[in-house]
């Protein structure tokens, strides 16, 4: 059996939520037994003198625990839009997202290469 360096296995699914100035990873790994867990990743980009670099943090999540996790993680969100800021439309949010990702793919299609006729 072919080993992965640091006992890293193999992504089944990945979804990834850009945030700013944050990532987040969510990857489906499997075990050697064939078991599934999920891992959630935070990764930021830092500068430093000599370029970028990215700190990362890890959660890994076991099915055992996913309906706990998915419970406390809708009750803390509910808790906090519900009771502490009520007045806040968190829907704003996901619209300038569209809007910055609009904002990409246009930039993208901007041809930038200097023709010298």
């Amino acid at each position: 059996m072919d080993e992965k360096k640091n006992n890293e296995r193999e992504e089944i699914f990945s979804e990834r939520v850009r945030a700013g100035k944050r990532t987040y990873f969510f990857d489906v790994k499997s075990t050697r037994s064939n078991d599934y867990y999920l891992t959630i990743t935070e990764s930021k980009r830092r500068y430093k003198e000599d370029g970028f670099t990215y700190e990362k943090h890890k959660i890994f999540l076991y099915k055992e625990d996913f309906n706990k996790f998915i419970n406390a993680l809708n009750a803390t969100v509910g808790h906090v839009k519900d009771e502490l800021m009520p007045d806040v439309d968190f829907e704003q949010f996901d619209k300038q997202d569209e809007e910055r990702e609009r904002e990409v793919k246009v930039e993208s299609t901007i041809d930038t290469e200097l023709n010298w006729d």
